[in-house]
């Protein structure tokens, strides 16, 4: 059997994300439910979903910011908004901050579900070709796997991933610290920039094993990874 769908649901009405829930897990989909965008945004650094249905108004955290927040480190994972707004700039304003769908409520589930399949099989289609070879490596960037030769996977946490994506994008040329600093971190402020240096630091160690792989620090510019 196939594996389940693994997708994570932000709403705070508790009958409706029940409903929800229930529904969608008697169509093969693993849910993990939140009821504020707090909670949201740390169950997605744990759970690793493969998809997103958010609720626009929630407390702590509402669905615009929450998504903001999770485009700033990965920019693949789909995310569907469901909403009881109408206006137009309400509509806008998802698709700016990085909605993939939007759902007004009432809604029926077969129409979500039709809508969560075909944005997982549009993902997967673009996913597919972000799995990279490193020297001796194979980086899945999607599933944020790194893989020496035939040896255990180990898996990379999300700025990991996404730093040694740019990295190996950019190979044997300069990835300019500010740019990936605002892209990852969202500033490139002093405590950014010395988190960056440790993952750095923890992505040789993970690399380590093909010694033709360096990270090279080019002082007040960057780093280049070359092979």
């Amino acid at each position: 059997m196939a594996d389940k769908i693994k997708l994570l649901l932000a709403e705070d009405e508790a009958a409706l994300g029940q409903i929800i829930k229930e529904s969608l897990e008697t169509r093969d989909f693993e849910v993990v439910l939140c009821d504020n965008g707090e909670k949201a945004y740390e169950k997605y650094q744990t759970e690793m979903p493969e998809i997103l249905v958010l609720d626009v108004m929630m407390p702590k955290k509402d669905g615009f910011t929450l998504a903001k927040d999770i485009r700033a480190i990965d920019d693949t994972i789909p995310i569907i908004f469901l909403t009881a707004k109408s206006q137009t700039n309400d509509v806008v304003e998802g698709f700016s901050v990085g909605g993939n769908d939007y759902l007004k409520k009432p809604f029926s589930m077969e129409e979500l579900i039709v809508r969560i399949h075909n944005l997982i099989n549009r993902t997967h289609i673009q996913k597919s070709s972000k799995i990279l070879d490193v020297g001796n490596y194979t980086f899945d960037f999607p599933k944020q796997q790194l893989q020496f030769k035939d040896e255990e996977v180990v898996q990379l946490t999300h700025r990991e991933a996404h730093l040694l994506f740019h990295l190996i994008k950019n190979k044997n040329q300069v990835l300019d610290r500010s740019l990936i600093l605002n892209k990852l971190w969202g500033t490139d402020d002093f405590f950014s920039t010395r988190s960056m240096d440790v993952f750095i630091t923890k992505l040789r160690k993970k690399l380590k094993k093909d010694e033709s792989i360096q990270i090279i620090n080019v002082r007040g510019f960057g780093y280049k990874l070359t092979v």
